[in-house]
């Protein structure tokens, strides 16, 4: 199964499936896509778990799932463990109904909304060594660097990062979100979304100038040394390691608290009630979201937890 909820590609520099969900638009987008766009590292596979939680309240069952957005091929086939999860539910929830998401509208709003106003260009509205660096890394990724003026800073930020994830060989259209949702659609079974497209944009949209410009400022500083990174958050994320992944996403995403709170918080606090909800129904619901909104103190399993909900990592 294939996914284009992370995709992102440069057509006279306009982007396409845009990075959904900003669930791990935190701190910078380049950080982001370290929980976004792992691949498999090599575990040990006695000792791995996954990334899922099922979740028991009085009445229901609902299966938890850190998700990434952004895979290689060697990831599948995923574990039986996430898969017979799958399989025992009835209803998959992800953070938008990628319907939505991917509907002709849903793009265009996400085209309109990423430019700058008529007569506004990038080099205006952030500083001269800023668009220096994003004029090299632009370069040094092979697009001249005008048709990139036309967007605003967030954006190019999330356009340039996932052009480096694609570089280094991972794909927007083999993410988890979109393989569960080409399941379910083959299987009959329901979809539903946390929130909608719409609001997820107007949320990266609203993010003040300057704290755009320094999520773009990051996504083209030092991007090598990032990237040599990924392997130990990879194999953290690949045997469930929540404590390490909460250690090295959450320390990061917290230096930008105005971003943590707007992008990851408050979306959480708005889940909260959508997701106790589903105790309620007859079926399980299989429920995907970014791996950053479960972990930490401020993350949907602590949430839950101190709700009484019983937690067990499969």
């Amino acid at each position: 199964m294939r996914s284009r909820n992370a995709e992102c590609t440069t057509q006279n520099a306009q982007p396409r499936h845009s990075a959904f969900g900003i669930v791990h638009c935190c701190r910078s987008s380049r950080f982001a896509l370290l929980v976004l766009a792992v691949t498999l590292a090599h575990a040990t596979p006695a000792a791995a778990r996954d990334f899922l939680w099922k979740v028991t309240g009085k009445t229901g069952t609902v299966y938890l799932v850190g998700s990434v957005h952004m895979l290689t091929q060697d990831f599948y086939p995923l574990s039986k463990t996430l898969e017979d999860s799958y399989k025992q539910s009835d209803l998959l929830v992800e953070e938008t109904d990628l319907a939505e998401l991917l509907a002709p509208q849903a793009q265009l709003l996400m085209l309109s909304r990423g430019m700058l106003p008529s007569g506004q260009s990038l080099d205006q509205v952030i500083a001269p060594e800023t668009f220096a660096a994003v004029t090299r890394r632009a370069a040094a990724l092979g697009f001249p660097i005008e048709p990139l003026k036309r967007f605003k800073p967030w954006s190019l930020a999330l356009m340039l990062t996932q052009m480096e994830w694609q570089k280094a060989g991972f794909d927007g259209e083999l993410g988890l979100d979109r393989h569960f949702y080409d399941r379910a659609r083959l299987d009959s079974k329901r979809v539903q979304g946390l929130e909608t497209a719409e609001f997820q944009i107007a949320q990266l949209d609203g993010i003040p100038m300057d704290l755009q410009e320094r999520m773009l400022a990051e996504a083209v500083d030092d991007v090598d040394s990032e990237m040599a990174n990924i392997s130990t958050l990879a194999k953290a994320w690949k045997t469930g390691d929540a404590a390490t992944v909460e250690r090295i996403v959450l320390e990061d995403m917290k230096k930008e608290p105005a971003i943590y709170e707007r992008l990851l918080v408050a979306r959480n606090r708005n889940w909260l009630p959508q997701l106790e909800a589903l105790f309620n129904r007859s079926g399980r619901a299989f429920v995907v979201v970014g791996a950053a909104h479960l972990i930490g103190p401020d993350g949907l399993i602590a949430m839950l937890r101190a709700r009484g909900y019983q937690l067990e990592q499969m």
